[in-house]
């Protein structure tokens, strides 16, 4: 079989000791090496607090190895450490899987602009002479309208409609008046 590159992390209960956690950690490593792996990062990050409580831990001890064994290895690794007392969480990610699909979007993004067509640089405005006079720069885009002719007059500002009152809406003595009541349609005999 072929070798692969994996992280394991394990979390071990928090009040376990350097003479409990190191015996375990070098099981793990001459378990990796008798198989044909080898170990590449051992890393011990210490007491940390878990997301979420573990059996009735809130923090643990974690440790991460990455490595290179097969899967087979990677089954007695993980029966090891679930039969473990001390260990209360693990976690196995083969990372040559991640490794291969970032590859294979690079080779994509790179074909994708090879396609493309490359944008040519615009030249650059040509720099004046020495001996051109220095006049004042005239405007590259002209304004709206037809040349020679003289722009549009402004708009005028908007009127505002004023509606007419109603007779209805207007009474004497300032007494609200109600709208007439539509007598209904006599029905046909």
């Amino acid at each position: 079989m072929s070798l692969r590159l994996y992280e394991e992390l394990f979390i071990v209960k928090p009040d376990s000791t350097d003479e409990l956690v190191d015996p375990l950690i070098e099981q793990m490593k001459q378990l990796i090496e008798k198989d044909g792996g080898n170990v590449q990062v051992t890393e011990k990050w210490g007491t940390r607090k878990l997301a979420y409580q573990v059996g009735r831990y809130l923090e643990g001890y974690y440790i991460l190895l990455r490595f290179e064994a097969t899967g087979v290895t990677i089954k007695e690794i993980e029966r090891r450490l679930r039969v473990n007392d001390i260990v209360i969480k693990y976690l196995t990610v083969r990372l040559d899987e991640e490794m291969k699909w970032v590859d294979k979007r690079k080779k994509r993004r790179e074909k994708r602009a090879a396609r493309k067509p490359q944008i040519a640089a615009m030249p650059a405005a040509p720099a004046p002479g020495p001996s051109a006079p220095a006049l004042p720069a005239e405007p590259a885009i002209p304004a709206p309208g037809k040349p020679n002719e003289p722009a549009a007059p402004a708009p005028e500002a908007p009127v505002a409609v004023v509606a007419e009152a109603t007779p209805a809406a207007v009474v004497a003595d300032a007494t609200p008046v109600a709208p007439a009541a539509v007598a209904p349609a006599p029905a046909a005999e």
